[in-house]
């Protein structure tokens, strides 16, 4: 098997499963309990979550623990604007994020009267702050982009959109799931307001991720007990939190190392995909762990399945949609609706876990499936 769809999840590390298991077994208490068992709970996530801070470079107090990336972005999106309504209506985000943040901010338009100005790329695809900025208004109380795409690898001017948002009273939110653990990332010193991770897109265990927010006003999306600083109420899962801190812990000491390595992966994958029909949906500076491959007259959904076939797993894009395979809406922003491009084009997402034999004998049975369809049609 040859797993090549890490942009949708990645395999837990044994050290975090290990410790997860721990946990598990030997911290049942509930946190918010006042006795020994208790206390040694609250502990161990408080342990967690200033290992996090530390890397992240952030206060402790200004982490929530959530369910993954997707609860993360509805609390900063839903939470700031119905918190900061006084102030303005209108919500700016880009037409290439993930559907955890399109479909939020298109709730925040159709439940609660929000204007929402979705940003298309430039057409040949790059994204420049002036899109940004030119999109603000006097009336715009929140921006949301993500720092690289999850379909695309491409990377948003974060730090540039940042810094013209410094004079403006529009709060910040980065969706940087697709580059926690990948990247250095210190969001105070980036002028970021609100971001959002994921524990299962770098080693980490799924159903889990994290919430950095600045000292601001926003609402709860969660109520009930006073977990989370007051922030998000629901017993903590203990052993998910360990696991996360654990996974991104490992993945911080490894960062330059992880990088170059996949780096040298997607060389090595296109250099050995040389004499094939094929083209790179890639626009600007970009993460190696995507690659967005288009097969010119081959239809994704059968290449997939041969792929799966021969017991290689790759996808068309955002894992959320893989249910139901439809047009990548990524790229219809930058081709239009009509592109056959929509229909035929992959992704291939690497990790640090992926070996270069892996590569060799994907591109061999990805060559041997293209040269067959080819000598059919």
């Amino acid at each position: 098997m040859i797993y090549l769809d890490n942009a949708a999840t990645t395999p837990v590390l044994p050290a975090v499963s290990q410790v997860m298991l721990e946990t598990l077994n030997t911290t049942f208490g509930n946190p918010s309990s006042i006795h020994s068992y208790g206390r040694s709970a609250g502990k161990i996530i408080r342990e967690a979550r200033k290992t996090i801070a530390t890397i992240l470079d952030v206060p402790a107090r200004n982490l929530i623990f959530t369910s993954g990336g997707s609860e993360a972005n509805n609390q900063a999106l839903i939470g700031c604007a119905l918190a900061n309504r006084a102030k303005g209506n209108h919500i700016i985000t880009t037409a290439i994020e993930h559907h955890a943040v399109l479909h939020t901010v298109l709730y925040l338009q159709d439940r609660h009267g929000f204007d929402v100005t979705l940003v298309k790329p430039n057409p040949d695809g790059s994204f420049t702050p002036d899109l940004i900025t030119n999109a603000l208004r006097d009336d715009t109380i929140l921006v949301s982009t993500m720092y690289a795409n999850n379909e695309t690898g491409q990377i948003l001017p974060i730090a540039e959109i940042a810094d013209r948002l410094k004079t403006h009273q529009a709060v910040f939110h980065v969706d940087a799931v697709q580059v926690m653990g990948k990247l250095p990332i210190h969001p105070v010193a980036l002028g970021i307001d609100f971001l959002s991770a994921s524990a299962h897109k770098f080693h980490g265990p799924k159903g889990v991720g994290f919430l950095y927010h600045g000292d601001l006003q926003f609402d709860n999306l969660i109520h009930g007990g006073d977990q989370e600083n007051s922030r998000r109420a629901g017993t903590e899962s203990i052993h998910n939190i360990v696991g996360m801190a654990k996974a991104l812990e490992v993945s911080a000491e490894q960062l330059d190392a992880n990088y170059n390595k996949v780096s040298a992966l997607k060389t090595q994958l296109l250099s050995e995909l040389d004499g094939l029909n094929y083209y790179v949906n890639e626009f600007g500076k970009t993460m190696p762990h995507v690659l967005n491959l288009g097969f010119p007259s081959f239809n994704q959904d059968l290449l997939l399945m041969k792929l799966d076939l021969q017991g290689v797993a790759i996808s068309t894009g955002s894992a959320c949609t893989a249910g139901a395979i439809e047009p990548s809406h990524v790229l219809e922003a930058v081709y239009g609706k009509a592109s056959v491009k929509l229909k035929e084009s992959v992704r291939i997402s690497l990790s640090d876990l992926t070996t270069s034999q892996e590569i060799t004998d994907f591109v061999h049975i990805l060559k041997t499936i293209i040269t067959q369809n080819s000598s059919h049609n």
